[in-house]
């Protein structure tokens, strides 16, 4: 369990969760790269979580750096070599969220599927367990290693290998909507959501894999605006914001 000394006393709501975040949302709306305000504000929000006693996780998106399935279609490299490229764009977030936690006072360490040891550990479940248990916060780099895959897949396998107790899937908008909010002013938001439900009706906020591993290991979802201050903590402390996605109604 987190031994940090600014670690909340009481118990937890999850005793481990694992944060999926874009890297759009590393940039302003409608940029590249990585903005210092934007990162900052990632970061502290991140910070703030991991002090509530939970054990926490993060897969980074690597979209503000590199988008390697836009690359393939373009067709000008093929999409396993767009992939890998888009792989290598996570790791450079990674490193940013983790310079900038330790900045805040929270232990952080980037652990990756592929090898890039002189800046970052390689995935290995057993050490990734450790550095949690000591209350550092893990960031995992390069999705699932492998190309054909989205970092929703590394979240889900992630989330599976170290026992996360829920997915915490961060968006731009509120939750999970019947169509598109920002399109549509009838759009009707989901407080809960089945897995097979969010798969029949086909809602697009994590690819169907990702949907059906989470659902083989009862790990519930939740997708909440993370541009909102405090959502982060609010889904540790088992607070009712945007839609959880879960096996059964029942």
């Amino acid at each position: 369990m987190n031994t940090s000394a600014a670690a909340s006393t009481t118990k937890p709501h999850y005793d481990r969760a694992l944060l999926k975040i874009s890297g759009e949302s590393f940039c302003a709306k409608d940029g590249f790269g990585i903005d210092s305000m934007e990162l900052k504000l990632i970061a502290g929000e991140i910070a703030q979580a991991a002090q509530q006693g939970t054990e926490l996780a993060v897969v980074v998106g690597g979209g503000n750096i590199i988008r390697g399935a836009t690359l393939a279609q373009e067709g000008l490299i093929p999409q396993a070599i767009a992939d890998q490229m888009g792989m290598l764009g996570t790791v450079v977030n990674a490193l940013a969220l983790k310079e900038a936690l330790e900045t805040l006072g929270q232990p952080a360490r980037v652990m990756s599927a592929i090898m890039v040891s002189s800046v970052a550990e390689h995935f290995i479940r057993g050490r990734a367990l450790r550095h949690l248990d000591k209350g550092r916060v893990v960031i995992f780099a390069a999705g699932t290693g492998n190309p054909f895959s989205t970092t929703d897949s590394g979240a889900s396998l992630r989330a599976s290998e170290i026992g996360a107790d829920v997915v915490m899937k961060a968006t731009k908008v509120d939750g999970i909507y019947d169509k598109d909010p920002n399109k549509f002013d009838d759009a009707v938001r989901y407080d809960e959501l089945t897995f097979d439900q969010a798969i029949e009706r086909d809602l697009k906020v994590m690819d169907i894999g990702s949907f059906a591993q989470c659902r083989e290991q009862n790990i519930p979802i939740v997708v909440f605006d993370m541009k909102k201050p405090g959502n982060i903590t609010r889904v540790v402390k088992g607070e009712a914001i945007g839609t959880r996605v879960v096996v059964s109604d029942a």
